[in-house]
């Protein structure tokens, strides 16, 4: 790995943890360093669709955090790491608590529970319609990826990569699922996904797997990646984004790895793969596969087959968020706030949009036909284009 990418690694609130020897290197990086990477400009822009901000809300600054907003229908539910937890509809807020300490990632929300983590391993659960405490829980080790809550149960992956599945009801512990990991890994904010009977969980050393619901086995596991290299460092193959599942297939990216696309109708077989790394994560619909990888370069892949379509590079180095599609366009946020919206069919800029000038970390999301974005500045924006 360059010492450019560690950078970036570090920049974009990815950082590596494993040995001291390989701490205190990375530590010496500075990834505000002249020799590091420098974002593309953008050039000049002649619009070809119209963009506006509908309403923008200030929740509270992220830190090293990556915190994503969470959408239940017309409901947003937003976290800051001073501990704020919110509602909001249409950029008002509809009941604001502080929840007595502070909270280390985003929001998992059903219609009727909400649930956030901490540092310290604490899962706390909230009601949907009017913030009230229902549970507190306890998990092994912090909790970076934002817990997930379905028919099943509230799923969290805390920073050790175990997979605790809790009661909805009182936070009991259901089961954990642990495999070993690799030494050195990225701390990952990806967070598990359900789907029919499954627990879908991406791992450091490439690993996609399938675990049950009901009882956290894991029935099937599939290669996004294969560590290689002569150092720890060149070896971290970690697949650090949510996997996106569309009926049967299943597809997800890793980090010095490849993106991968599997048919969960025929045993999880692979239907194809390519090189490609990404810290970001990607986004599928009916005909495309969209990806920003790890050099700012946003690429469009035919799900069926994984051939190349288009690619973006003009914003090389911008630390890309995950993308979203939305009304023929695909978004993707920057390292200076700005959300950029490219033509699905061809991937040439269709316009740009500027929030609070702050990194976006957290991937976007779609609130009916708006973009959602969250920064680590604090603000939350709901961004129209067509």
């Amino acid at each position: 790995m360059s010492r450019q990418l560690a950078a970036l690694l570090l920049a974009s609130g990815l950082f590596l943890g494993g040995c001291a020897t390989v701490s205190d290197a990375i530590d010496s990086i500075n990834p505000f360093a002249s020799a590091g990477p420098k974002m593309a400009p953008l050039g000049q822009l002649t619009p070809t669709a119209e963009v506006k901000t509908a309403w923008s809300a200030s929740v509270g600054k992220a830190g090293d955090y990556t915190f994503a907003p969470a959408v239940v229908g017309n409901a947003v539910y937003v976290a800051s790491r001073n501990g704020m937890l919110a509602r909001l509809e249409d950029g008002k807020v509809i009941w604001k608590v502080e929840v007595g300490q502070p909270l280390s990632a985003g929001v998992g929300a059903s219609r009727s529970l909400i649930a956030v983590g901490t540092s310290k391993g604490d899962v706390l659960a909230f009601a949907a319609d009017d913030g009230k405490v229902l549970w507190q829980s306890k998990v092994s080790s912090e909790v970076l990826a934002a817990p997930v809550v379905g028919d099943a149960g509230v799923a969290v992956k805390s920073g050790d990569n175990r997979i605790h599945l809790l009661d909805a009801g009182d936070g009991g512990r259901k089961w954990v699922y642990q495999r070993s990991t690799p030494s050195l890994s990225v701390r990952s904010a990806g967070s598990p996904v359900f789907a029919d009977r499954y627990l879908f969980v991406g791992y450091p050393g490439g690993k996609l797997v399938a675990l049950a619901i009901q009882n956290g086995a894991p029935v099937w596991e599939g290669a996004v990646a294969l560590p290689k290299g002569a150092t720890e460092l060149d070896r971290v193959a970690d697949i650090v984004a949510p996997p996106v599942i569309d009926g049967t297939l299943i597809c997800a990216v890793a980090f010095q790895g490849r993106v991968a696309c599997f048919d969960m109708g025929q045993g999880g077989a692979l239907v194809w793969s390519r090189d490609l790394s990404s810290v970001a994560g990607l986004v599928m619909d009916s005909r495309y596969l969209f990806v920003a990888d790890d050099k700012g370069v946003v690429h469009a892949l035919d799900r069926q087959s994984g051939s190349s379509l288009w690619k973006q590079d003009k914003l090389k180095n911008r630390r890309l968020s995950a993308p979203v599609v939305q009304r023929g366009l695909v978004a993707v946020a920057d390292a200076e706030g700005i959300v950029h919206f490219l033509s699905r069919d061809d991937g040439s800029f269709a316009a740009r949009q500027k929030t609070d000038g702050t990194p976006v970390r957290a991937p976007l999301q779609m609130l009916g036909n708006a973009v959602l974005v969250q920064t680590t500045g604090g603000s939350v924006s709901a961004i129209e284009a067509q």
